[in-house]
């Protein structure tokens, strides 16, 4: 692999692991703060067809994206009331989720579009365009610094340089605002919280809504950005990656980034190199390079969901001491 190679999955690895990294760190807020989110699959796939959808009828990509925040927002708080409220089961409330979106999304689609479920295809400024930031061009002769920065570092859509940016904000609202401090400790003791005269369930409600932004962020990248229609079941499986994401990285946001720009690298692999071969000797099938993501995923459950610590309390109903 020569270094021009090198550069092209490095930067398909990035585009790819943008939606991992929000639905990792919408799982993190989450599972911080007590609940159990498996629903993050159907929050992201009814916030990509929203999307594609006020994206396609408006011509504006960010309406799109702000309709696809609003119906992920709208899962959340089902859920929300679900878990919180009524105090039912987490796991059932994210599954069930999962399968309305699924339905849904293919339901009003085909009624809309007549294309079973797809949407059209997106141009204009109903799809978000590559930014070329300033000076790539005539920086791009530069010897090593100069590919890295106009081919790896230019070139990306807004949603991939804010997904980024959001991870160091992330990480100072847990670490070093009171929010974050109340947040972690509803995830781990709720009734000390509660003894402080902190409501538990404000707390995780506000937790679900930002929860519910970077899934409709996430979603929306997928049909506006990543590709420019939504087609149905686009998510193929990401949120429940982006869970095992949030395992491997142990519940905290830098690692989170570096787990999933891992599996977007998987990805990038599996998409630009289906067929590769090994020193002549055989080659591997595209089948297997295609399964990489999935098959790093159930070596993470298998071997980290005993090792790693989550949050106590977490997929744990609170109910007040009276």
């Amino acid at each position: 692999m020569d270094y021009l190679q090198l550069l092209l999955t490095l930067d398909s690895a990035i585009r790819l692991s943008v939606v991992l990294l929000l639905a990792c760190l919408a799982g993190l807020f989450s599972e911080r703060a007590g609940i159990v989110d498996i629903g993050l699959e159907g929050k992201m796939l009814i916030s990509a067809f929203v999307a594609a959808a006020v994206a396609y009828e408006s011509g504006s990509a960010w309406l799109g994206v702000l309709a696809g925040v609003a119906a992920s927002l709208v899962f959340t708080m089902i859920h929300g009331v679900a878990s919180i409220i009524y105090r039912g089961d987490q796991i059932i409330s994210g599954v069930a989720l999962n399968f309305l979106a699924s339905g849904l999304t293919v339901v009003v689609g085909h009624a809309l579009y007549h294309k079973g479920g797809q949407t059209p295809t997106l141009t204009g400024s109903a799809r978000f365009t590559e930014i070329k930031l300033p000076f790539a061009d005539a920086l791009a002769d530069v010897p090593v610094v100069g590919p890295i920065y106009s081919e790896l570092i230019s070139g990306h859509t807004a949603l991939v340089y804010l997904a980024f940016a959001i991870v160091p904000v992330v990480w100072w609202v847990l670490y070093r605002t009171r929010f974050g401090l109340r947040l972690r400790a509803v995830g781990e003791n709720p009734a000390s919280v509660d003894t402080a005269g902190i409501s538990v369930a404000g707390m995780r409600f506000r937790a679900l809504i930002i929860t519910g932004i970077l899934c409709g962020i996430a979603g929306a990248y997928l049909s506006t950005a990543q590709s420019a229609f939504f087609g149905r079941e686009m998510t193929a499986g990401r949120g429940y990656i982006a869970l095992a994401a949030l395992i491997f990285a142990n519940w905290r946001p830098v690692h989170a980034m570096g787990t999933t720009l891992l599996f977007g690298l998987l990805g990038a692999i599996s998409n630009l190199y289906p067929n590769i071969d090994v020193f002549g000797l055989f080659t591997i099938p595209v089948q297997f390079t295609q399964a990489l993501p999935y098959i790093l995923t159930v070596l993470i459950l298998a071997g980290f969901i005993g090792k790693a610590r989550p949050p106590r309390s977490v997929g744990v109903p609170y109910v007040k001491e009276r």
